[in-house]
């Protein structure tokens, strides 16, 4: 119960970031067209490696607290606009996340599951704040977030109790492929292309590169679209194992990746 009132509080301030975050369409587009691809190559690459699986889903969303967390360490060394691409793409990935949600497992979603995720982003997105009060109710609940509500909710999924045959399963290894190597080619591609048909970036390629590998960091929203959706507890278990895994490597590569990237002048 505890843990459905945090994951409440975390999806209600996903959608306060979406109503805060994607206002400006022009300089959003590339983003939300990259996001687009870091979600449909993963999944397809997931369901090509264990089709019929029904947690494909779970390979799609990028969590924005751990991606912003490993950029945050590398300080100066990055351009700012790669912060703002970042929570662009990240935030319009929740947007798209949620959708998958509601129409792909909208059935599997119990009614405190459903309050918990989609009524309450629903509700961040849609409550009518000034711009003043959703800064200030954002800046309030960030840390929270960031800091208590995504450890906690990684804690509790954390696969302690893994049987060794779940290291070569083949949804634990169709998850980190799909996610370590899925969100490079489906973000670099889909904003290269959004580039090329006349979409503007404050931000180079390589950069771009950096941030789809970071974005293969997916845990708060991959666990739960993983909770509703899996079909039992080994499955679960196989597919917060490769969450888990993927997470690491993408956030070791990213980090390596963009740390050579002079700071601005």
């Amino acid at each position: 119960m505890y843990l459905d009132a945090l994951i409440a509080i975390f999806f209600f301030l996903v959608g306060l970031e979406i109503k805060n975050g994607i206002k400006d369409l022009k300089t959003a587009v590339v983003p939300i067209v990259a996001a687009l691809g870091g979600m449909i190559v993963p999944a397809s690459i997931y369901l090509l490696l264990n089709p019929g699986s029904h947690v494909w889903a779970a390979s799609m969303p990028t969590d924005i607290a751990l991606a912003l967390g490993v950029l945050s360490l590398l300080g100066k060394r990055v351009n700012p606009h790669v912060r703002l691409f970042l929570l662009t793409l990240a935030i319009a990935d929740d947007l798209f996340s949620l959708i998958v949600l509601a129409i792909f497992y909208g059935d599997d979603l119990e009614p405190i599951k459903a309050l918990t995720t989609l009524v309450a982003a629903t509700i961040g997105f849609l409550l009518p704040l000034r711009t003043h009060a959703l800064h200030k109710v954002i800046k309030v609940l960030t840390p929270v977030s960031t800091y208590f509500i995504v450890p906690v909710i990684v804690i509790v999924n954390i696969p302690l109790d893994i049987n060794i045959s779940a290291f070569t399963s083949q949804t634990t290894i169709a998850i980190i492929i799909a996610r370590s190597i899925g969100k490079i080619i489906g973000i670099t591609l889909f904003a290269w292309v959004a580039l090329r048909i006349g979409g503007h970036a404050n931000i180079g390629m390589k950069e771009i590169t950096g941030i789809a590998t970071l974005a293969g960091m997916g845990l708060t929203v991959a666990l739960v679209i993983a909770d509703i959706a899996a079909r039992s507890e080994v499955e679960l278990d196989q597919v917060r194992l490769g969450l888990f895994v993927s997470a690491i490597i993408s956030g070791l590569a990213g980090y390596i990746w963009l740390r050579p990237t002079p700071a601005p002048l």
